[in-house]
């Protein structure tokens, strides 16, 4: 039976060496440019190597094909965005959930910025939900950064169910990316006002409700 959240296309290894490292880094570059000029359906490796200046063979030692090269994309432009999240959690853990709860604007509006400074970025975010051979990146992403939050929530409040906590959190690391594909489309919500609603909105998945009883 397959797996369905392990990519099912070849992937290049990743660089060893800096001068890889950095050719590997410039592409993607090259790459997250192209795909916000001609979009999904028109890019192609052949494009990005004309573009960065090499020939097709030299790319694929770094990327062995479309899927691999898009996927790469989203991984960096993730990473990115959950590094952000894990220092966002770093700060503002000591002041407990209240802190957590009160400071998610802050999280939208840094994760937003990340985007923008991304080659690409809204474009990147838009494959990530068209292309369903990348749904296991996407997926791996939001699984480790639920794990993240779900960590420091069980310490938080060890008395809590764990699976039931996961559960909840990742619904709103769901709502949270849907909140910054929103903040790039839709121009009818402020962006600061589209914050607030999504930061009560996830308020409300971890309210304490009489009888819930963490079911």
């Amino acid at each position: 039976m397959p797996n369905h959240f392990v990519p099912d296309f070849e992937r290049a290894s990743p660089p060893v060496q800096d001068r890889a490292h950095r050719t590997r880094e410039r592409l993607l570059d090259v790459a997250g440019e192209l795909l916000g000029e001609v979009g999904i359906e028109r890019i192609s490796t052949n494009m990005v190597a004309a573009r960065a200046g090499m020939t097709p063979p030299a790319l694929y030692r770094h990327f062995r094909n479309k899927y691999d090269l898009l996927g790469a994309l989203c991984e960096r432009l993730m990473r990115r965005q959950d590094d952000v999240l894990i220092a966002w959690l770093d700060r503002w853990r000591p002041l407990g959930q209240a802190g957590l709860s009160a400071n998610l604007g802050e999280l939208f509006r840094l994760t937003a910025q990340v985007t923008d400074a991304e080659p690409g970025g809204v474009w990147i975010e838009r494959v990530l939900r068209a292309v369903p051979q990348l749904a296991p990146i996407r997926v791996a992403s939001h699984r480790y950064v639920t794990d993240r939050i779900t960590d420091v929530f069980v310490e938080l409040a060890p008395e809590r169910d764990r699976a039931v906590l996961w559960r909840r959190v990742r619904l709103a690391v769901e709502l949270g990316y849907a909140v910054d594909e929103m903040a790039h489309e839709e121009d009818r919500i402020a962006p600061e006002d589209l914050f607030a609603e999504a930061a009560r909105a996830i308020e409300a998945i971890f309210a304490e409700r009489e009888g819930d009883g963490d079911a």
